[in-house]
């Protein structure tokens, strides 16, 4: 009989995909706000549709932020500039519904001394490490994020011929055999024009793309793959599909290898712990299995709105780590403050220097294209002393 193999799958999507165009500009707004006001406090959507753009939430913050400029400024960074693309920065129709934020929650979260600060809503959310890469990335989500960077990179460089923004990649990987990891499949769909010489353009994306990025994590190039599988792609982003801001929370987070709280991260500042409580969990459990505690881990934070200290701290190694989980729940208790207004000011989330736009795409964990503070090292000392 034949074995079967045990698979998993992750994807990935670019910039110009009309949720990330959502995500980017809401974290755009965000950064707005902070670059003018510290102490805002911002919640803030989009919806995308042809040449529509719709965006709503609440914002406190000192000055008035230019919204309608902030839009047409991430759409031409990304290429939406041509009226055929159906999303043409010159020509959108843009509508502003943002509006205060609301009394009640302003309340629980305004207070100057960091130590007192509460959570800005309830919620559980999730961090996740693995040793399978260089960056503590599940291997399946950190191979589908490097295939759109990639092919993005290649299309602003006007190498990728033909290539629209919207673009789409999955990863499937073998795990049969935990020594010797493979890739089974990938896949992806490009948007292009529409005169485009398709043999040449499927051809430039399985060998300039797909094998050139296995070969960079030295994995197999021989893998079953699939370009494009309906045959066409040429109406694609806002046009080809409604966008939302927070409708691709586990391509932010890891491809499905790890739970997912209940919140999105794009468009909501710091004291919401969505955002913070999620990096600071992917921190913590980051640093366990640097430390060689464990070579996977998995952390759940769990918040009430108005309430400084998370109401429960939960971990999971999955039969991998060296010591007991109530042994490395003791320590991770000792080494880190999971207090919102402590995570703001360690990991200085409300510095204007800190552009949340540029983690709006392709995650927000293990970039290695970007420096992140809550992907920093520097606990693994402290872990190891304590685990003494």
């Amino acid at each position: 009989m034949t074995k079967e193999k045990n698979l998993f799958t992750s994807e990935s999507v670019s910039e110009g995909h009309p949720d990330k165009v959502c995500d980017q500009i809401s974290d755009a707004i965000l950064d707005a706000c902070l670059k003018v006001d510290e102490s805002s406090h911002v919640a803030c959507e989009c919806f995308a549709t042809t040449n529509f753009i719709l965006v709503g939430g609440e914002i406190t913050c000192k000055e008035k932020i230019n919204v309608k400029r902030i839009v047409k400024k991430v759409l031409k960074s990304i290429g939406y500039d041509k009226e055929e693309y159906g999303c043409d920065y010159h020509k959108i129709k843009i509508v502003d519904k943002i509006h205060q934020q609301s009394s009640d929650i302003n309340m629980g979260v305004s207070q100057v001394n960091p130590e007192e600060l509460g959570a800005g809503d309830q919620g559980m959310m999730f961090g996740y490490a693995t040793n399978e890469t260089e960056g503590y990335m599940p291997l399946p989500i950190t191979l589908a994020h490097k295939l759109v960077r990639v092919a993005s990179e290649l299309r602003h460089k006007g190498v990728f011929k033909g290539a629209r923004p919207d673009m789409k990649s999955q990863v499937t990987i073998d795990y049969t055999d935990p020594k010797n990891l493979k890739i089974d499949n990938i896949l992806m769909s490009v948007q292009h024009d529409p005169d485009v010489n398709l043999d040449e353009f499927k051809k430039f994306i399985h060998e300039e793309i797909m094998q050139k990025v296995a070969r960079s994590f030295g994995f197999n190039d021989d893998f079953t793959y699939y370009i494009n599988p309906t045959g066409r792609f040429v109406i694609g982003g806002p046009a080809g599909d409604t966008g939302l801001t927070g409708r691709k929370i586990i391509v932010d987070t890891y491809g499905g290898s790890a739970h997912h709280g209940g919140g999105a991260f794009s468009g909501k500042d710091p004291s919401k712990v969505d955002r913070s409580g999620a990096y600071m969990a992917r921190y913590i459990a980051k640093n366990i299995v640097a430390s060689g505690a464990a070579s996977r881990c998995e952390i759940q934070l769990a918040y009430a709105i108005g309430v400084p200290h998370p109401l429960s701290i939960a971990i999971d190694t999955f039969g991998t780590g060296k010591y007991s989980d109530e042994k490395l729940l003791s320590v991770i208790k000792q080494v880190f403050d999971c207090r919102p207004g402590m995570i703001i000011k360690n990991f200085s989330l409300k510095k204007p220097s800190f552009k949340y736009q540029s983690i709006s795409n392709y995650g927000h964990f293990g970039r290695p294209d970007v420096k992140l503070p809550w992907e920093r090292l520097d606990k693994v000392k402290e872990i190891k002393a304590l685990l003494k």
